[in-house]
């Protein structure tokens, strides 16, 4: 069992996998979290690991995990299990490239998170700003374990996103154009096509930061480098991030919304054009992260208002999904009522986004609580309230099964009533001075109420999220498999297949004639949808046990470079280089073709409307 999941190449499977990983990442770095919000809750406290560099590392380890290793692959889990299914393809392209990029998250984030063990972790804030990370400065092990880490997981990222733009571009159904996909599609497009122009600056960065590190390059330091050098290739990279993990998230909503009021979704046109907006100009506000460097007015006035620029297609969707709603017949199942949830929430961060983007206000907002408020309001408000509606909207086609509703809502009540008692009293720390990444604070600062009630919200979500652990378990146990194919009677195409979805998914592709084939079949009488005449020829390919093997050769060559032993380096590297040639030597064992040409069909088939 375990032998074969590691050696997958299907796309559901890895979606799986990848939601499992993220999920165990999300537990780690939620202890973390738990652990600043005991040393915060009261003053002048000295809980013993947490005092001056051991309390660095663990916000950095925090921040660098729940944003690359949470945030980042639980919405590309998501894009796993569903979108393949939303456009009518029977997987991804690249299927073993799929395998690679995820066992690639898996060698970054273990390289990470065995710092700690391993001569301490990285200390340099998760955004590790030059000079801190640089030797001399801090931890060069643990800074170097930061740049190699993500250094391997972004390579697995960037591939996932050339997966799936190729697979959304070429390998969509029969009469799918792109005015016809769903919304969940078009915001996993959009997501991927960022990933492909903002992760090369990330990759950029850490590997200029190593060979700082490593081979005193001082591209960063101070003396004949520059640190705002760092800060313009992270932040290139680090707002569009902000984006990358939650358009998809927006087209997540836009279809659960549709889905529960039973009306198609309101101004699908002006959603699409909302998204490819976003996607414009996230490239074009990195520097209001910079706004305190001392660039002059006339720079921080040009991103200040591109920043407030770009709250106007964000608005447009916010007024969609309430128009969705307006006359339909809503239902509130879990995953309805985190997506409904997500609304006032992201209204909040984005509100607080535009008082962020007012550049003299900032210079008082910055690096304070009231930004770390507004962070998480965005990130944790966006993402995982995204990522707990994907769960417990497409957990029949993962495992043919609902999780438990009652059990569903509490979870969403106690998440929800525990994220604002965490997140909202930070914007009247921040108000009232209280620095970002401090450890402790005086009585005579007047902020230990605030500080207080946050540590209870804390603790509010993490009953909450074991309480969802308990009801998938129970749920395995106790629920009913005999779900149907469309237990939610669903609008998109991915509930035309049985529940779980089985290996061979489309033997014959769906014709999608309008933007709501499933629908407009249900509407008509029928049981299922209209399927080309014949099996197109295509490709399959066999499972692979070479991602696993690639990976851990580039595992075994950052290993080297973290600790500077470059023979274990190179040979690291040549076993990287020697497995990739095999691979490529041996492609075509791997695969095999299916179907056949129309021209071999001789007529035979016909349309199938079961």
């Amino acid at each position: 069992m375990l032998w074969d999941w590691m050696r997958t190449t299907d796309h559901l499977k890895i979606g799986i996998m990848y939601l499992v990983a993220s999920f165990a990442f999300f537990l780690r770095g939620g202890l973390d979290a738990m652990f600043v919000r005991l040393q915060l809750a009261f003053p002048n406290a000295e809980f013993w690991v947490f005092q001056g560099e051991k309390y660095n590392q663990m916000i950095t380890t925090h921040g660098t995990t729940m944003i690359f290793f949470v945030a980042t692959p639980l919405l590309i889990g998501l894009m796993n299990v569903a979108v393949p299914l939303q456009i009518g393809a029977r997987d991804l392209a690249f299927p073993f490239l799929n395998s690679l990029s995820f066992w690639l998250f898996i060698c970054g984030g273990v390289l990470i998170n065995i710092s700690y063990l391993l001569g301490g972790s990285p200390e340099a804030g998760w955004t590790s700003y030059s000079p801190l990370a640089i030797g001399g400065y801090s931890n060069n092990t643990g800074n170097n374990f930061y740049a190699l880490g993500l250094q391997v997981a972004g390579i697995g990222t960037i591939i996932t996103a050339i997966n799936f733009i190729v697979t959304i571009v070429k390998m969509r159904a029969p009469g799918m154009t792109y005015m016809r996909m769903p919304l969940f599609t078009w915001g996993s497009l959009v997501a991927v096509v960022l990933i492909l122009l903002a992760f090369p600056a990330l990759g950029a960065a850490v590997l200029l930061l190593m060979f700082d590190n490593i081979f005193a390059a001082e591209f960063f330091a101070g003396g004949s480098g520059n640190p705002l050098l760092w800060q313009h290739l992270f932040w290139i990279f680090g707002h569009p991030e902000v984006y990358i993990i939650v358009l998809p998230v927006f087209g997540l909503f836009s279809d659960i919304i549709s889905t529960f009021s039973k009306k198609p979704v309101f101004g699908y046109l002006s959603m699409v054009i909302a998204l490819v907006l976003i996607t414009f100009l996230s490239f074009m506000v990195w520097v209001h992260h910079m706004f305190t460097v001392g660039y002059g007015a006339t720079v921080n006035a040009i991103f200040a208002i591109s920043t407030m620029l770009i709250a106007v297609p964000t608005g447009i969707k916010v007024f969609n999904w309430l128009f969705t709603m307006r006359g339909g017949r809503l239902l509130f199942p879990t995953a309805m009522l985190f997506s409904v949830g997500f609304i006032p929430t992201f209204v909040i961060g984005g509100v607080t986004g535009v008082m962020v983007a007012m550049a003299a206000a900032d210079y008082q907002y910055h690096d304070s609580y009231f930004v770390v408020g507004h962070f998480h309001y965005v990130m944790v408000g966006g993402t995982i309230m995204g990522a707990f509606a994907g769960i417990y909207y497409w957990m029949p086609k993962m495992f043919g099964f609902l999780l438990n509703e009652k059990l569903g809502k509490i979870h969403f009540w106690t998440f929800l009533i525990g994220f604002h008692l965490t997140f909202f009293p930070m914007h009247f720390m921040g108000l009232n001075g209280m620095p970002r990444r401090v450890y402790t604070y005086l009585p005579e600062d007047g902020l230990f109420g605030l500080n207080f009630v946050s540590t209870i919200g804390a603790f509010i979500m993490a009953a909450s999220v074991l309480l969802f652990l308990y009801n998938i378990w129970y749920s395995y146990k106790t629920q009913s498999r005999d779900v149907g194919d469309d237990p939610w009677n669903g609008r998109t195409l991915e509930w035309a297949i049985p529940s779980p979805a089985p290996s061979h998914r489309w033997k014959r592709l769906p014709v999608i004639p309008h933007k709501e084939p499933l629908w407009q079949a249900k509407k008509a009488g029928r049981t299922g949808l209209e399927y080309a005449e014949y099996e197109e020829r295509h490709l399959e390919e066999y499972s692979s046990i070479l991602p696993v093997l690639i990976s851990g050769a580039l595992f075994i060559a950052s290993f080297g470079f973290v600790f500077e032993v470059f023979f274990i380096a190179a040979a690291g590297l040549v076993l990287t280089f020697g497995l990739m040639i095999y691979r490529s030597l041996t492609f075509d064992k791997n695969v095999e073709w299916s179907g056949k040409d129309p021209e071999e069909e001789n007529g035979k088939g016909g349309s199938n409307h079961g």
